[in-house]
């Protein structure tokens, strides 16, 4: 991690120093207590919850609103924010209506403790067993539930779960760190907390709920009904683009606070998050910092993983295979901002719920100006990750429902054959990257029996279905739609269609036949 040389830390004792442009928390930290836990200490929450969070106490949420936040994995959030009595800098980037880039400073407060789970798993059990503990929160990616993404069960012959079940006083997996310090509560007769997940993922409060009574049965049939019957977990929709940060950024960032930040945060100025109103010990009013609460968030989260996820994937995907390396560089190509405007309009808005209220024309286009921020400079490597946990959620869904009623998937088809094809781990220029994902190796070698497969078929359309019927037989990913001879066809056209024109002929190509 590279740090500007001049200028002090950002700390507490350097906030009153900061430019006067730049927002600062306005409460008494010292006067605070914790009772939020969040797992997964990423940008995204450091972006999302924590500034909402920020913005409730600014506005007089209480005194026990504070963050502990915990990283599952690694110590370098801890490292860099610690020496910052937690704070950083959250800047939000756009562009100005000549399209030049400007930003908005703010340094959040609300985070008051870090924790690295690895070196003292005992200690974050005791931070969920604490009284004031209300609320336990997660953000860490869809791989980190240790479930099957196509079916949503809890897979008991993940690494994690197996070490978990194992290892009751030193767990390394979400789930583990959750139904643990949930019976650390419990003996020590606490009252039950929220368990949130903020997590892209379909109904993620139920499936989180799921999952953790699952594993909770293995350690103790009465802490599952204790869980299952005390505990709340709401659902939830989260949206912001939060871009990782850079080294540039870190510069840029000191450079307009006057000190250094070694771990600040940039997104979008957008923010929304509609929540479930089912907490089991109260809660912040977090309507202060722009979230919504709701009786039922099933809505929301449909139109956020199929608009705005969906259409991220289907960009990323293509767009990592033609070499376009950012969101804004991909919006710039004609050809990719059609598609994806058609594929909302025609293939993903038939199949939402009814949202009363939302003009859903105006949200699309809404959503295209937000892929289009050039401030962002989002890496469409970033969003390509674990494509395998991700597909089922943001893509074939919306697949699935548009088959059952007899509609077609052009656009959605070109979108899955360009995350099969981007399993290769080459650009169409030739440029090698790794595939990141946790069923990597799975995949690799499902790639080479589909290579061989087409091989064996012959040349062009046979070819092609035959490798798409090996790529979309895979299991853990397409459940039963590789059985589908209606997807497996169109989605071998789309595959032929990459390979044969590239990805902007390929665009370039479907319109032409839709003008037909």
């Amino acid at each position: 991690m590279e740090l500007v040389a001049d200028g002090g830390r950002l700390n507490a004792a350097s906030l009153h120093g900061l430019p006067a442009q730049v927002a600062r928390p306005g409460y008494d930290r010292d006067a605070l207590g914790i009772g939020i836990v969040h797992l997964g200490l990423g940008a995204f929450v450091r972006a999302h919850l924590a500034a909402v969070n920020d913005a409730a106490m600014r506005a007089g949420a209480g005194p026990d609103w504070g963050i502990c936040g915990v990283s599952l994995r690694h110590a370098d959030t801890r490292d860099a924010l610690a020496p910052q009595d937690g704070l950083y800098a959250l800047a939000l980037r756009d562009a100005d209506g000549s399209g030049a880039s400007r930003q908005r400073l703010r340094v959040i407060g609300s985070l008051l403790e870090t924790r690295v789970a690895p070196e003292d798993p005992q200690a974050v059990l005791a931070r969920i067993a604490t009284p004031g503990t209300r609320i336990v929160s997660i953000t860490v990616t869809e791989k980190g539930y240790c479930h099957d993404p196509a079916s949503g069960r809890l897979n008991l012959d993940h690494p994690d779960i197996v070490h978990d079940l194992a290892n009751p006083a030193a767990p390394r997996g979400v789930i583990g760190f959750v139904v643990h310090g949930l019976q650390r509560r419990r003996a020590a007769g606490l009252p039950a907390v929220t368990v949130m997940s903020l997590d892209n993922l379909p109904a993620n409060g139920r499936l989180l709920r799921a999952l953790v009574v699952t594993f909770a049965a293995r350690v103790d049939p009465a802490l599952a009904d204790w869980i299952a019957s005390a505990c709340t977990f709401p659902c939830s929709m989260v949206d912001r683009i939060v871009p990782r940060t850079t080294d540039a950024d870190r510069r840029e960032i000191a450079a307009a606070l006057g000190v250094r930040d070694a771990w600040p945060v940039v997104a979008e100025p957008y923010l929304e998050w509609v929540v479930e109103d089912r907490f089991a010990a109260g809660r912040p009013d977090w309507t202060a910092g722009g979230a919504r609460f709701v009786a039922d968030a099933a809505p929301f989260e449909t139109l956020k993983l199929r608009m705005v996820n969906g259409a991220h994937s289907a960009l990323a995907y293509l767009s990592v295979l033609a070499g376009w390396s950012t969101v804004d560089e991909a919006m710039a190509q004609s050809g990719m901002r059609r598609f994806l405007g058609e594929l909302m309009r025609q293939e993903i808005e038939p199949t939402l719920p009814p949202l009363p209220g939302l003009d859903v024309e105006k949200y699309r286009q809404g959503l295209l100006l937000r892929f289009a921020n050039p401030a962002l400079r989002h890496q469409t490597r970033q969003i390509a990750m674990d494509g395998s946990q991700k597909l089922p959620q943001r893509l074939l869904d919306t697949v699935r429902d548009r088959l059952a009623a007899g509609a077609p998937i052009p656009g959605l088809a070109l979108a899955v054959a360009g995350w099969l094809l981007f399993l290769r781990g080459q650009d169409e220029a030739g440029r090698v990257y790794e595939i990141q994902d946790p069923m990597a190796d799975a995949l690799a070698h499902r790639y080479e029996q589909a290579e061989q497969a087409a091989r064996q078929a012959g040349e062009g359309p046979a070819a092609m279905l035959a490798w798409a019927g090996v790529m979309t037989g895979f299991e853990p990913v397409f459940g039963d739609l590789g059985q589908e001879p209606r997807f497996v066809r169109v989605v071998g056209v789309a595959a032929q269609l990459l390979r044969s024109l590239g990805v902007a002929g390929a665009l370039s190509a479907m319109y032409r036949a839709s003008a037909g």
